[in-house]
This record gives C-alpha cells, structure tokens and sequence, in this order.
C-alpha cells in the first residue's frame, strides 16, 4: 500500500470513529466455529412417527380436531389413542427419548408449555459461571448447555442427529409451543445435524422462538415465530439450511435471522459454487426489520415478503463476535418489500418498553425495537459486499427502498489499517421494480437510493428515482460491468455525523437520541440541519464582515456576496428534507462556490495568497456541486466535500484576521490615488483654507 493511501486509510479509519458510539449487541454466544461443509439439506421423511407428544385431556383434543378435513381428524385421532398409551405429555420428553438417528416426532394438536421445563434453575444449574452478555443472560458454554438445559430453553435439542419434529395439525397454529416469556429460547437446536422442523408454532421468549446453532443441514418448513423479545428464527454458524413458507411477526429484531451464515463464497465474485443458506416462501411482517444478517454470507433469499416492519432487510457487519465478517454474497430475488414504515421507537419513549415483557402487549401489536435502524427502509446494506439485489418490487417506503453505508473494521474488534475500509464494496443493485407494486401500480418510496459515498464497484440500475448523491454508478448488463464507478474510502462528511448521531440509541436505557429523524426528529431539530446552520452563520459573518471591510467598494463581490448568502439559505432550507432528493443542496453549493471564487478573485490584488486560497476553495465547492449533482467523480479515494472542509476552516480563521487589520474600509481593492493628483488636490486645499 502506498503511503498516500495508507494515509487516507488512516483518514478513514478516523473518520469512521463516527460511528463507534455505543451499541446493542443484537446476539452474543459461546465462540463456534463455521461447519467443514460436508453435510446436506435433509429431506422430509413420511411415514408413522416414532415417536409421539400429546396433552392427556381426550374432550379439549377432539375439539381441537373437530374441524379438521375427515382424513386429517381420523389420523390425529389414532395418532391420540396411540399417544395416550406409548407416548408424551411434553416434546421435551420426547427429545430427551430419542436414541439414535433419524427419528420423527410427531406432536398432536394442543398448547404445550413444556411446565418441567419453565421453574428457574436450581441448585447447582442456578450457580454456573459464565460471562454475562449486555443483555444480562449468562453466555454458557455447549457442556453447560448439556448439564443445564433448561436454564435458558423451554426444549432442548443437543446432540441429536437427523431429528424431524413436526406438528400433525391441519395448520400451523394448531401446535402451539410456548415459552411464556420465562425463557430465552423456545426451541434450542445446537449441534443437531440434519434437524427438520415442520408445521407448528413457537412463541412468547425473551430472546427467540426458533434457535438452531452450530449445524451442517437444517429445514425450517412451514413454522410461524411471534412476539418475542429479539429473534423469530435465528439460525447461527450454520451451513446447508432451508427456509421455507415459513412466517413470523412481533418481534424486536428481525423475524428472520441467518447469523454467521457459513461463508463459503469468500475470495468469490459475484459467480459463486452454491449458497449455504436458501430462504423462500415466507413473510416476515410487523417487526422492527423483516429480515437481518449480521454475516449473513452466502444467503439466497428469494420469492419471500417483507411488509410492515420498520425496515425490510438488513445486512450488516457491525457487531463483533460474530464468524464470518465482513458480510458478503448475499442474493436477494423476486421478493416483494413494501410498506416498511412502522413506528415502534414510540414504544420506548413512553416506557411500554421498560415492562416486563409479559406486561408490554406484545400480542396486541407492541414490538420493542432492540438496535438502532432508519425506519421507511427498503434494504439495508450496513458494511457488506458481493451482495445482488435483482429484480425485487421494492416501493411504498418513507425513506428509501435502498440504504447503503460503511462499517468500520475496529466496530467488529478487527484493528488493522488495511481493514479499515473493507466493506461496502461491488453490491449490485439491478432490473429492480422500484415505486410499483407487482400489478403494476404506482407505490413510490421517497427515494430510491440513500448512500453515504463510501465503497467501490458499487452499482445501481439506471431508472433510479430521487436518490442521494443525486447520480449513481449504473450497472453494466455484465455483472462486474460498472459505468462511472467510485472507490471512496470515507463516506460524506455530514452522513457520518448523522450515522453517528443515530447511533447512540440504547433501548434498556430508554436512550433515544435527538437529533436523529429516524426516532422522529424534523427540521431544526434534525443533525444536519444544526450543522449546516451552524457552518452557515459562521460563514455569513466571516462573509459579511469581510465584504464590508475589504470588498464593499467592489460590485462584482457585492453581486456574489448576495449570491453566496443565497447559497448558504438554500443549504439550510435543503437539510430539512433529509434525504437530498432534490437539487436544492447542489444548488446552494454552486451558488457557495461561485461566491468562494468571485470574492477570491477580487482578493488576490491586494492579499494574493489569500485570494488564491479562496479561490481554489471555491473550486473544490464547485467540483462538489458537480459531484452531488451530475456524476460522482470516479475513481478519487477522497470526497470533495472532506477535502473542502478542511480548507474551509483554514478560511475561516484566514478571513477574520484578514478583516482585523486596520486600511481604507470599502475601497476598491487595487485602486489607489495617483500621487500627483494627490498632491495637487492639498495643495487646493491648503488655499482654500489660507483664503478663508
């Protein structure tokens, strides 16, 4: 690396520490390693069940049944007068039975609490030492888990291989598991290869409904999660997985969470052998984010709905401890995010939150949102690479269908320079059906594209709407292809202050910071907007004053004076909207940079450097005006607007000692008396005043 760009490393390392305000650990466990690979999608078994879990009350299960189609009711009533004599009362039981490879549960109608399970640890369970997370569970090891495996789930899967559990009911919510919010997982699957789960739902946890960890093959087909504190289903460190028509909703992260998804596609373009992890068929809605990877690599997700969240779908690499990072390769397609602009941040403001969840109305449509996000998102892309998103109806959101931003490494614990601006690099966004639904009507989103400028190979369809920058590299037909690329190591100046800003949301300690617009701050009350208000008031007095000392005498710089006034209004009047969707910033750049420029060039006769300093700031305001407005200017490591801020503030401190200095007020810079004229206009004088 050249020590030009190391530098700049270094600049963005240091501009990054933006956004290294303190943030929620979404998800933290023991340290597991990724799966070798060897192990395969399982497949459905059919046949009678080896084993079978029933509730004992014969009247409440015939009623249950009653409704069934005549085949479905005849079978569950067999399966009951068999369950009654040879099986169990409680799945765990039935888990705890199975001795070898590739059995069947088969779980009846009913509503299952797992009462065994829910009593809080005993005994040498309630003394184990472990580390504690942020969250305040304890982060146990797996033979801490095996030696106490109800301390922190309702069922626990360990150990055991090819294991299918399935619901015999006509619909999934005839199998209720539920959790009761006294445990932290609902279902827990930790190194139980090939598991199947099929047809029921898990619900009511302190953490989430459906936990498989540590897995090389799962199936998750036909299972709803809801109301949970953090996750529906999440899925960890594991390989060879399917979702599929499944569902889930009420949840404070993501319904959906392939975590540390295997990451077998590193060191891949865009062409990839296959993805670790399918998800299809399901429909994520009513939770803080339909969808999350935190390393979610190697992820295809396509033909689901993601609706009525806060946000749609998120990538990301911004919490550490998590295998896998930075995120790459994840493949969105034909699914169809629309309408992710819930509220739910109000339910932390007013203290619903602070509850104990059995008492925050979970069920009645509060969700307790767990981390910081933009709400009225469409995808959300926080620090990956390699990822596509083709040919998705994305529209109806309040802020943007796509949202893309840079992480750090040292926010994932990774300290080296050459990290530092790894991510956010070649995401393909292309033949995407933006601001229309799938008939074909008119559903637009505020913007299409929301980007803070860092990354490289990065590229987006040309029939983007609004966006912010204004023009984006578009895709070529070819993957790879891209038309004006960038390769910007640090993002815009002003959207890292928002990131950082934004970030400071906490919400045990009810901590949602002002400022923001993603927890309801609007115009003055906005970040942008205070600093742009603040760099415009500085500017119009360092201006004014200097114009009135130095410049007033001069009409060109009276003339760009007022237009650079203008410039600075429209800056302001611009930042209110947040999300630059109109040429009204480039605008007030332009008209900036043509005052920059006009009053640097009346400067330079009598204070040469500077003039010419001002000058050449007043180009760099112009070469930003282009870039936000025409085209990003491809190819340079370092934004226009870092460049011109620096040497603004040079300027500022330049200028008012320039206006400190004692001279002729107003006069025309370069223009003196003529000594002769002087001389004869005393001696006039001189005999005016003799002859009085």
């Amino acid at each position: 690396m050249s020590w030009t760009r190391r530098l700049l490393v270094v600049l963005a390392a240091l501009a990054a520490a933006l956004l290294a305000a303190p943030v929620a650990q979404a998800h933290e466990e023991r340290p597991v390693e990724l799966p070798d690979g060897t192990g395969s999608v399982p497949v459905y078994r059919t046949g009678e069940p080896d084993l079978l879990v029933c509730k004992g009350d014969r009247a409440d299960f015939e009623r249950r049944v009653a409704a069934f189609p005549a085949e479905l009711r005849d079978r569950n009533l067999k399966l009951f007068d068999r369950c009654l004599k040879s099986g169990f009362r409680h799945l765990q039981q039935a888990v705890d039975a199975v001795d070898r490879p590739g059995m069947n549960i088969a779980v009846l109608p009913g509503l299952y609490e797992e009462e065994p399970s829910l009593p809080a640890p005993a005994g040498e369970c309630a003394r184990l030492k472990a580390p504690d997370s942020q969250l305040g569970y304890q982060i146990l090891s797996y033979a801490q888990q095996a030696r106490c495996p109800h301390n922190q789930n309702l069922v626990a899967i360990l150990g055991k291989k090819n294991l299918q559990i399935e619901g015999t009911g006509a619909e999934r919510t005839d199998v209720v598991i539920d959790a009761k919010y006294r445990k932290l997982n609902a279902i827990r699957a930790d190194r139980s290869d090939g598991v199947y789960f099929k047809n029921f739902t898990a619900q009511r946890t302190t953490f989430n409904s459906l936990y498989v960890l540590a897995q090389d093959g799962f199936v998750i087909d036909d299972v709803l999660t809801r109301w949970n504190d953090e996750y529906g289903f999440l899925t960890f460190a594991s390989d060879h997985g399917l979702y599929k028509n499944c569902e889930s909703y009420g949840n404070g992260d993501s319904g959906i969470y392939p975590g540390s998804a295997s990451n077998i596609n590193d060191g891949h373009g865009y062409d990839v052998p296959r993805y670790s992890i399918e998800i299809t068929g399901c429909r994520s809605h009513h939770n803080m984010v339909g969808y999350s990877g935190t390393a979610g690599d190697s992820v295809y997700v396509h033909d689901n709905e993601f609706d009525h969240n806060m946000g749609g779908a998120s990538m990301d690499s911004a919490f550490p401890g998590h295998p896998g990072l930075p995120q790459n390769h994840a493949r969105f397609e034909r699914n169809l995010i629309h309408d992710n602009n819930a509220d739910y941040y109000r339910y932390v403001a007013d203290g619903t939150c602070a509850k104990p969840p059995v008492e925050r109305g979970y069920e009645d449509g509060v969700v307790c949102p767990q981390i910081s996000m933009p709400p009225g998102s469409g995808i959300i892309t926080a620090g990956g690479n390699w990822n596509l998103y083709e040919n998705n109806w994305i529209y109806g959101h309040r802020r943007t269908a796509f949202y893309l931003s840079a992480v750090p490494a040292f926010i994932r614990g990774e300290d080296a320079l050459s990290k530092q601006a790894d991510t956010s690099h070649h995401n393909r966004y292309a033949n995407n059906h933006l601001g229309k639904d799938r008939a074909g009507n008119s559903r637009p989103n505020r913007t299409d594209v929301w980007w803070d400028g860092q990354g490289g190979g990065n590229c987006w369809q040309s029939d983007t709407g609004a966006s912010s920058p204004r023009t984006l590299p578009t895709c070529g037909a070819e993957r790879g292809a891209v038309s004006g690329g960038s390769d910007r190591l640090v993002g815009e100046p002003v959207k890292l202050a928002q990131l950082l800003v934004c970030a400071d949301y906490n919400v045990q300690a009810r901590r949602l910071p002002a400022g923001c617009d993603w927890y309801g701050a609007r115009g003055i009350e906005r970040i942008e907007t205070q600093v742009t208000l603040a760099i415009a008031v500085v500017l119009a007095l360092v201006g004014g004053v200097l114009w009135w000392r130095r410049l007033r005498g001069s009409r060109s710089a009276t003339v760009v004076t007022a237009l650079g006034a203008i410039g600075l209004a429209l800056d302001v009047a611009g930042s209110t909207t947040g999300l630059a969707s109109s040429y009204v910033p480039a605008l007030a750049l332009l008209l900036t940079g043509v005052w920059w420029t006009g009053i640097g060039l009346v400067l330079r006769r009598e204070r040469p450097w500077l003039g010419w300093t001002t000058v050449v700031l007043g180009a760099l305001t112009l070469l930003d005006a282009l870039d936000k407005a025409m085209f990003m200017i491809p190819w340079i490591p370092l934004g226009p607007a870092w460049v011109r801020g620096l040497l603004g503030v040079v300027w500022v401190v330049w200028a008012v000692i320039a206006t400190a200095r004692h001279g002729e007020r107003g006069e025309e810079p370069g223009t003196t008396e003529n000594p002769e004229t002087a001389r004869t206009a005393q001696a006039s004088r001189t005999a005016e005043g003799d002859g009085a």
